[in-house]
């Protein structure tokens, strides 16, 4: 069973009768966020062009609480277009206008609609560590400093 909580959400001026962000089934772990962008003007992504792409929502987190934007698997696996910056964090405290950070990676232009589903959105709870200066010499492991590909190809 899927744990909820609630989380307000304020839709801008410029979403207006756009749906809000939904889960497109039972067990999904994101939810879609739609573009907010002007129906009589799409925005269009050249080959190599990334943009922010409105998305008219506020939310008010709980604290402990983060949002993850994340790429659409169908946009990348279709036009090669994704979110840049994969995932992105809106954090707790963060009341500004969600936006998503799309580039394509294509070889041709991307258009996006009003009202089109570009990335999703997941809440997660959030754990802040403390860091504490090492005394000494950290614990070993089997891996060691192994960084890159050193686990395998």
């Amino acid at each position: 069973m899927s744990m909820r909580i609630a989380v307000e959400v304020q839709q801008l001026p410029h979403a207006e009768g756009l749906a809000l962000p939904a889960y497109q089934t039972s067990d999904a772990a994101g939810m879609d966020l739609l573009a907010a962008v002007p129906a009589d003007v799409p925005m269009v992504l050249a080959p190599g062009q990334s943009a922010m792409i409105p998305t008219g929502l506020v939310i008010a987190l709980p604290a402990n609480y983060e949002a993850q934007v994340r790429p659409r698997s169908g946009l990348a696996a279709k036009f090669a277009v994704t979110v840049l910056n994969a995932p992105g964090t809106i954090d707790a405290d963060y009341r500004g206008e969600i936006n998503v950070l799309l580039i394509n990676h294509g070889r041709a232009p991307f258009t996006i609609q009003r009202g089109e589903r570009i990335a999703q959105m997941v809440i997660a709870p959030v754990v802040q560590a403390q860091l504490i200066p090492a005394t000494g010499a950290l614990s070993a492991t089997a891996r060691g400093s192994g960084g890159f590909g050193s686990t395998g190809r």
